[in-house]
């Protein structure tokens, strides 16, 4: 076997890998930072469940509601057949779609079609996927073109996640630097680039100096939900590290509202959302979308079917804290107050 189908092969196996840990329960958070909040009950809303609009407008498209289907997987037998089912159900409920990283398909042409579903998702905004730290590796805006073409992708998101990368065994640890490549693909690509994290959180900071150099889109991905800390450990067989380093990051709820509060940002609020009440808390601390992958991904094994199920009960369940809150319209639910409670 040659040094390339070596290293492919390895990779589709940390790719199987990482599916297989994402879905042990042990590796999410044993609480979640939604809790933390409550709404005021509407006991007189005066609204019909019915009239409820939950529709919002993303990359120039219509959705039916402020959902995406975070960025996952790719690269192997079992991704593809995952990618496909989230697709097809993405598009049946008209919501947003991410693919996973898509590094090993620029390098080995093999893998592409496991991330290709824009035949199962026609129009519905996708994204494309590469990691961030790609552009201190030899990525430039050639490779970030190709991730675009390779899947017809409305946007191109760029995902941090150093706390993963420091910990990973093969892990790319060069984060220096990137701001300004970052600025210079925004620039150059002929999509727009969201900056997502991978659930440590994204800074008011951060997020100021990324729409500084023109960068509009910022997906939180805060802590709360899948520890990667914990996945990349037990992979390198280092519990230990795992454990230091599983609440490591800004809660969700926290970066949404630092990220909210910068003019002229699209916020997609991700990392530990688990229900229809969870989105409808992150929408009211100022998401204009919501990002879930972890719920979607145990469906996304069985079948389109079962991932469509699940889509439908989280948007019955925004729409019914929608009505108790007495919100018709996501604009409305932004600006709907929350009451922080103590943990107890």
């Amino acid at each position: 076997m040659s040094d390339r189908a070596a290293a492919a092969a390895l990779e589709r196996d940390r790719k199987a890998e990482h599916i297989r840990l994402a879905l042990d329960a042990s590796h999410q958070a044993a609480w979640s930072f939604f809790d933390d909040y409550a709404f005021v009950h509407e006991a007189l809303p005066e609204l019909d469940l019915a009239d409820i609009d939950l529709s919002v407008e993303f990359l120039g498209k219509q959705l039916a509601a402020p959902l995406l289907v975070s960025c996952m997987t790719g690269g192997t037998e079992a991704a593809a057949a995952i990618n496909r089912n989230l697709a097809q159900a993405a598009e049946q409920c008209r919501i947003a779609l991410g693919v996973g990283s898509q590094r090993k398909a620029i390098e080995d042409p093999l893998q592409v079609p496991s991330f290709q579903v824009r035949a199962q998702a026609p129009s519905i905004p996708l994204l494309a996927n590469l990691g961030a730290v790609q552009l201190n590796y030899g990525y430039g805006l050639a490779e970030c073109q190709a991730a675009v073409e390779m899947i017809d992708a409305d946007a191109l998101a760029f995902h941090l996640n150093v706390l993963q990368e420091a910990i990973q065994p093969e892990g790319d640890t060069d984060f220096s630097d990137l701001l300004p490549k970052l600025e210079s693909v925004a620039k150059g690509l002929d999509v727009p680039v969201i900056v997502k994290e991978i659930g440590c959180g994204i800074s008011g900071s951060t997020a100021r100096a990324l729409l500084e150099r023109g960068i509009r889109i910022i997906d939180v991905a805060g802590l709360g939900g899948t520890s990667w800390a914990r996945i990349e450990a037990r992979r390198a067989g280092d519990v230990e590290i795992g454990e230091m380093f599983a609440d490591w990051g800004i809660p969700t709820p926290v970066s949404i509202r630092e990220v909210a509060v910068l003019p002229d940002v699209t916020v997609i609020g991700s990392g530990g959302i688990r229900s229809g009440v969870d989105a409808a808390k992150a929408i009211a601390l100022g998401a204009h979308l919501v990002g879930m992958a972890y719920p979607f991904l145990g469906p996304a094994t069985e079948s389109a079917e079962a991932v469509t199920r699940k889509v439908g009960r989280i948007v019955d369940e925004l729409r019914i804290a929608m009505l108790c809150v007495g919100a018709r319209t996501i604009d409305e639910l932004r600006r709907v107050d929350l009451v922080k409670r103590s943990r107890t």
